[in-house]
């Protein structure tokens, strides 16, 4: 049996991988972020409103029968954890400027059009600044 001839890499293939893993690195940290950032629906909670709901449910619980203590418990967990991503957010301006800087290149090399990245969440606005055209 023969024995298989091994190939090396050129510098510029592995370039070309690096500059790839490079763009899906971009391109996934952003669609990340606007899926865990996408607004939900109805009017828009803020802290105060929060605040708010937390302190009626404080004065509620001593006066409420076992069911309804269960409920308003678990809504004051929901509440605190919600309170506390809102001083976490995430920033994405930087992921934005990493997925402007990549997403032509990415897009043609995956053929994926203009289409199927707004129906994923990415802005009009941004697909233009990053050469993505209709």
């Amino acid at each position: 049996m023969a024995e298989a001839k091994q190939r090396e890499m050129t510098d510029e293939h592995k370039e070309a991988l690096a500059a790839g893993r490079n763009q899906s690195r971009a391109v996934k940290a952003y669609l990340a972020a606007l899926k865990n950032n996408k607004p939900k629906r109805g009017r828009k909670r803020t802290a105060e409103t929060i605040s708010n709901r937390l302190a009626a449910i404080a004065e509620e619980l001593p006066t409420a029968d076992a069911l309804q203590e269960v409920l308003l418990l678990q809504e004051q967990v929901n509440l605190e954890k919600e309170l506390q991503a809102m001083d976490n957010a995430v920033d994405l301006t930087e992921l934005e400027a990493q997925f402007i800087a990549v997403a032509l290149g990415y897009s043609t090399s995956k053929g994926i059009d203009y289409a199927t990245w707004r129906k994923v969440g990415v802005s009009a606005d941004t697909l233009a600044k990053a050469g993505i055209k209709r």
